[in-house]
């Protein structure tokens, strides 16, 4: 159990929770262990679940703080429902689906303490085979989404001015542009400064969005193997695929909106309308070619050619913007 103190907690952790109960339960029991001899709360927002996660919380875990919300907050909106309320000067942002390793969190508060710079800081991601999980990435601009398209980052993946941390081990500490927010610890003067997520991000894009607006205001995104935490993946929209992806380029779409322009989402549009033309034809040579393949290549070309279509003809987000 988190060691409590009458002082205010050093560390808040934050859990924003839709329909996933038992890994919920699951996870809150390896965040128990871990945060033993931290002062810390714990907060779970509940985002209006169907699968009586509420209660089965309170039931075996009384120590965590709920709110239960009356609707789907969706995850950024979630969190910040989380952060008005905590103590601790920092705060860790854990998804369900993510299982601290012993020592994980004591490692990101080390870390966060003896780099004041640092906004941000994230773990090594393993899959739930134990293999690293690529946890780090470059912040979405325009000439990036041609890279990407053409497969020009993956051919170049080794020049530095390319590089986009594929071909790392994530085996030692170094600065990145933003870590994935399947468990992050955040700086609290960097969210009184910066304030929470853009709640216009349901879902998606908005630990991208986030982290942009620190890097901008001068502070450091950083990644540590020390400690390290199992995140096993796409627990709360594993059963509705077609939407996730809609709301998932909506994000995307959104991002590029907002950083870059109508320019930077035009471009965006149009290179990842080439490149899926390009994987298109690719796969369907592929399933002409091989009989092993095909079920795996026809639905690739599914949804290449879907992605393909929509990036040319869903313009919605520009109306919406300017409403």
């Amino acid at each position: 159990m988190p060691y409590e103190s009458p002082m205010k907690p050093d560390v808040s952790v934050i859990i924003v929770n839709y329909n996933t109960r038992e890994m919920t339960l699951k996870c809150l029991d390896a965040l128990r262990a871990d945060l033993t001899g931290i002062n810390a709360e714990v907060i779970l927002v509940d985002n209006a679940s169907s699968d009586g996660s509420v209660e089965a919380i309170r039931a075996h875990a009384p120590w965590v703080q709920v709110i239960a919300s009356e609707k789907n907050l969706g995850f950024g909106a979630g969190n910040n429902v989380g952060l008005k309320i905590a103590q601790g000067d920092y705060f860790l942002l854990l998804n369900t689906d993510a299982l601290p390793h012993a020592g994980a969190i004591q490692a990101l508060l080390t870390y966060m303490q003896t780099h004041p710079k640092t906004a941000v800081v994230g773990p090594r991601l393993l899959n739930a085979d134990g293999s690293v999980q690529q946890s780090c990435f470059r912040f979405p601009t325009p000439l990036r989404s041609w890279l990407e398209n053409l497969w020009i980052s993956a051919i170049l993946r080794r020049v530095p001015a390319i590089d986009d941390y594929r071909g790392w081990a994530h085996d030692r500490e170094r600065e990145v542009d933003f870590v994935i927010g399947a468990c992050v610890m955040v700086r609290r003067s960097v969210y009184e400064q910066i304030g929470g997520f853009d709640e216009r991000f349901f879902m998606y894009a908005e630990e991208s969005d986030w982290m942009y607006c620190m890097h901008r205001a001068g502070w450091t995104i950083s990644f540590t193997p020390s400690a390290v935490v199992t995140h096993l993946g796409g627990a709360s929209g594993a059963s509705d695929k077609p939407k996730i992806n809609q709301i998932f380029f909506e994000s995307l779409d959104h991002y590029e909106l907002k950083h870059h322009g109508v320019a930077g989402l035009v471009s965006l549009r149009a290179a990842m309308t080439i490149g899926c033309g390009l994987r298109a034809a690719l796969w369907t040579l592929v399933m002409a070619a091989s009989r092993k393949r095909r079920t795996l290549a026809r639905s690739k070309v599914r949804v290449s050619r879907w992605l393909m279509i929509r990036q040319m003809t869903s313009w919605n987000i520009l109306s919406r913007a300017s409403a």
